[in-house]
């Protein structure tokens, strides 16, 4: 594994954990040359199902775009990381579980949604009010008021 600071090729396990769903391995790692340690996961490779957007492509699932949204929506929420990734092994469990080849990209976007509602109310908002496409105050009082329910 070569360190994302230095890119020296030759880097050690420090130490390996199973994560807690026993669904992948985390590794710590410390580089021979800088010393520096990080963090990387191991998991099993699924081919996850196309993305159909709203115009009709198809694109490929990229969990980097889910958690940048997520990441985006949680800017400054205190709702720690290890939190995060476990949303979004939720939600890509949920993904391969449904067992299709592609799926619209409202089916994600609901999905994030349902995981935001869990870990922080206000982020929810901030999602919904995007993926939605709220016009005005009116819409961000509906997704109030359904939380007052």
């Amino acid at each position: 594994m070569k360190c994302p600071f230095c890119s020296h090729a030759d880097t050690q396990v420090v130490e390996t954990r199973m994560a807690e769903d026993g669904d992948f391995i985390r590794r710590r790692r410390q580089c021979a040359h800088c010393e520096k340690r990080f963090t990387t996961y191991e998991r099993p490779d699924v081919t996850f199902p196309a993305v159909v957007k709203k115009d009709g492509r198809r694109i490929e699932y990229e969990r980097a775009k889910l958690l940048g949204s997520m990441n985006l929506a949680l800017r400054k929420r205190p709702v720690s990381t290890d939190q995060v990734d476990g949303a979004v092994e939720r939600i890509e469990e949920k993904l391969l579980n449904l067992g299709v080849r592609e799926l619209p990209s409202s089916r994600i976007g609901e999905l994030v949604m349902r995981e935001l509602k869990k870990l922080d109310k206000v982020a929810y908002v901030r999602f919904a009010s995007v993926y939605r496409s709220f016009e005005d105050v009116d819409d961000f009082k509906n997704v109030v008021d359904e939380f007052r329910r």
